[in-house]
């Protein structure tokens, strides 16, 4: 039997609407019309692994009490796809505008709050360890991913993932693989001891990670509905400390969307300190 005999039924309209409306309500995300292929194309193989031979099945399993495959198909769903130092004008703000008005003596703490496979945060714990050598720092990633937080802590990369890594901070920050890990880069153990990453749901109460002085949120409301956009932000504001900055992609804004942010620069906000 070939493969193409063992794929599942095509998804129906319907079937599309309930995986688009499950993943709504378990993460925000609005899967618009069209996406079906894409759908199929991130699911395919899964339905085949689990010996099911169409979507409807897929949806009776998703739907039972505490069914952990809710989990498989969020991360197959969600967009994962980041590089370091990918939009570099706010890792140069971050440095230039941020840090040197950082209090003296206070850790500093950066969230990058869609993490993917850590490429971001580390990207930060990179510039911020070139830039305070004497003062503490924390860099937090979070996903909705089990899968890529899992990959994130492991801080390895194909080696090709250097290519955009300026070369004082390669040669400083990384190591080239020998052996089994050969054509892959690691991480520098001094910059891993001080990033966390946390499976997280943006959707849930985050308050017990704490304050940051700059969040990360980058490429991520593009796919969220208006309410769910003033929603996130009044928590993220919340999460900010006086003065502290919110940092979403140069294709994003948030004009339209209610929020007591400052904007600062295209794509950059600020919280009012006497708010």
């Amino acid at each position: 039997m070939t493969l193409t005999d063992n794929r599942p039924k095509p998804i129906t309209r319907a079937e599309f609407a309930e995986i688009s409306d499950l993943l709504l309500r378990r993460t925000g995300i609005r899967l618009s019309s069209g996406k079906e292929t894409l759908v199929m194309g991130r699911l395919d193989k899964r339905l085949r692994q689990l010996g099911l031979s169409s979507y409807r099945e897929y949806l009776d399993l998703l739907t039972r009490p505490e069914e952990p495959e809710i989990h498989q198909a969020i991360d197959l769903l969600t967009t994962n796809e980041t590089f370091f130092f990918r939009e570099p004008r706010h890792f140069d703000f971050l440095r230039e505008q941020v840090l040197p008005q950082h209090p003296a003596g206070r850790p500093f703490r950066l969230w990058s709050a869609a993490s993917s496979s850590g490429e971001e945060a580390y990207t930060a714990s990179m510039v911020l360890a070139d830039a305070l050598p004497g003062t503490p720092w924390e860099v937090v990633g979070t996903d909705v991913s089990a899968r890529v937080v899992a990959s994130a802590q492991r801080g390895l990369y194909p080696i090709a993932a250097a290519e955009r890594i300026p070369l004082p901070l390669l040669r400083k920050y990384c190591r080239k693989g020998r052996e089994e890990y050969t054509g892959q880069m690691a991480i520098a153990p001094e910059l891993r001891a001080r990033v966390t990453f946390v499976r997280a749901n943006l959707m849930d109460n985050l308050e017990g990670l704490g304050r940051f002085d700059v969040i990360f949120l980058r490429n991520v409301m593009i796919y969220f509905g208006a309410d769910t956009k003033i929603a996130l932000l009044e928590r993220l504001e919340a999460m900010l400390q006086p003065g502290g900055h919110l940092i979403v992609s140069l294709s994003e804004t948030l004009k339209g969307v209610t929020s007591r942010l400052q904007l600062v620069e295209p794509s950059v906000y600020r919280r009012p300190i006497d708010v």
